[in-house]
């Protein structure tokens, strides 16, 4: 278990999955041929063949007023996923939330950088044959330009199956709350718009005593994108549009102390952005 102090707020790192393996699903720029240039991404992020490193985890940030859950991974039983070893998983992940002091009872809202299907399985879980709400004492928040914009889809079927299963269960039993994309949850967290990835995609910024961090989402899914911005993902919905938001945060953020928190990140997860050449690198 990985955790960071950010003046009062605590963030803790709970892993459903980390793998490493190839890169043509999220990035097929990335070949190894591609990542052998950039040594400073072994042995965390990258293997010594060039296979990308990658993790699907939760964020839980505990602040003085509220225990946010960032992001709910990919979820159990779920059916109509895209890549098969995200069907029907039987994962213990309630059990590790409870193992690091944080049992599905105690969080009281529920962030969803956006509404892909590795980012809300964990919203609902599968009781008595209906999909229920996992964390029914807390608040969903969701982004309203992208709850709008899944929605309205009709011709994507991965996309569909998610939103039923792990988006409208819990919008039906009334814990949704659709935020603007620069909204304040308590007084140490708020919201950044970071578009591209999705139209209504948000990080996640945190400020108490002086210091900060930012939980990424999916702006960036892997560290080699700090060295190459250009490298959009393939699940980007305005590839150009992610390019330039990689650009700008990295821009903002190279040599300063914000504590970047990967949303996709393999252990050690977190580092702060240094200018590498023309481009950047994350120092852990």
């Amino acid at each position: 278990m990985e955790q960071w102090r950010i003046g009062d707020v605590t963030v803790t790192r709970i892993v459903e999955m980390e793998m490493a393996g190839g890169t043509r699903f999220i990035l097929p720029q990335a070949t190894p041929e591609a990542v052998a240039p950039y040594e400073w991404m072994k042995p965390h992020f990258v293997t010594e063949e060039g296979k990308l490193v990658m993790s699907i985890h939760a964020l839980i940030v505990d602040t003085p007023s509220a225990r946010i859950m960032v992001d709910t991974c990919l979820g159990n039983d779920k059916q109509g996923r895209m890549a098969p070893i995200w069907n029907d998983r039987h994962e213990p992940f309630l059990e590790r939330m409870a193992e690091a002091g944080y049992p599905a009872s105690s969080i009281d809202m529920v962030m969803c950088t956006h509404l892909h299907v590795d980012h809300v399985g964990w919203n609902t879980m599968l009781k008595d044959g209906e999909w229920v709400p996992t964390f029914p004492q807390a608040r969903y928040l969701m982004a309203r330009p992208e709850f709008e914009h899944w929605r309205s889809q009709s011709e994507n079927e991965e996309q569909l199956a998610v939103f039923a299963d792990s988006v409208k269960p819990v919008f039906d039993a009334g814990l949704v709350d659709l935020v603007e994309m620069n909204h304040r949850l308590c007084d140490e967290v708020s919201l950044v718009p970071t578009v591209g990835h999705t139209p209504g995609h948000v990080s996640v910024r945190i400020s108490s005593k002086g210091e900060e961090a930012l939980i990424t989402g999916d702006f960036i899914h892997h560290p080699c994108q700090f060295a190459r911005p250009d490298w959009a993902s393939s699940a980007d919905v305005d590839s150009t549009g992610s390019t330039a938001t990689r650009e700008r945060m990295f821009e903002n953020l190279a040599e300063t102390s914000v504590l970047v928190i990967g949303t996709h990140f393999a252990a050690p997860t977190a580092g702060y952005v240094k200018r590498e050449g023309k481009a950047y690198r994350l120092d852990i």
